[in-house]
């Protein structure tokens, strides 16, 4: 159920101005009754400062009438609290992390010359303009900016920055880039493979290994079969 912007303000407000029951008032404003009571009593904190519901356009005069005839009656918000929007724009990048943005425009730079400065944009959530004095090396801390991946930094994630360089590769006509960190990892496999298999001929038995395993995974290429 919808509440009101202020719940503990209108509260107070319904305790001050209406016969409705601690009860009533609790439920309309998402409260416990005891906090109610404590208002009603001055014992809160802090001496609140009401707030009109009616005026806010969250409660009729009519429903708090309906409530006071019947002490069951649940008063029904009229409309929720205006929802913050956020506008279009450039990414929001907490204030803890402003200060690394050169670092990671500086890194994509570097690596990725393909991205233009609106993709940079957009993935980092800075300007033009900031971008262009990297790239130009005339920025005012151009001396203190050091290349870092921006996905370390956190102002990106690895899935975004992937997405954002291959589609920049495609657009200038270049080869996606290849992971090919587990290539070692692949032919040592391969070789752990072949002397099992050597080992399991002469032994006259199948061979049953992890690499056996993997290597029998859909869609895998046996690099002994020709």
């Amino acid at each position: 159920m919808a509440q009101p912007l202020m719940p503990h303000a209108t509260a107070s407000w319904l305790v001050d101005n209406t016969a409705l029951s601690f009860e009533q008032i609790a439920a309309f404003c998402g409260l416990h009754i005891l906090e109610v009571q404590a208002i009603a009593d001055d014992t809160a904190a802090t001496k609140l400062t009401g707030r009109d519901p009616v005026r806010a356009g969250e409660l009729t005069l009519a429903e708090i009438e309906k409530g006071q005839k019947d002490p069951k009656y649940r008063l029904a918000i009229q409309k929720g609290p205006e929802q913050a929007r956020r506008t279009k724009g450039p990414r929001y990048t907490p204030v803890s992390k402003r200060q690394d943005k050169p670092d990671g425009i500086a890194w994509i730079i570097r690596n990725h010359p393909e991205v233009s400065d609106g993709q940079i944009s957009k993935l980092i959530g800075t300007t033009r303009t900031t971008i262009a004095a990297i790239r130009d090396r005339t920025h005012w801390n151009i001396a203190n900016i050091t290349p870092k991946d921006p996905v370390t930094l956190g102002l990106c994630s690895q899935r975004e920055l992937d997405a954002l360089v291959a589609k920049a590769a495609k657009a200038a006509g270049l080869e996606a880039p290849v992971d090919s960190r587990l290539e070692g990892d692949r032919e040592a496999l391969i070789e752990q493979l072949r002397h099992e298999r050597e080992a399991a001929s002469h032994a006259g038995e199948a061979p049953q290994s992890e690499a056996e395993a993997l290597f029998r995974q859909p869609g895998f290429v046996d690099p002994f079969k020709h």
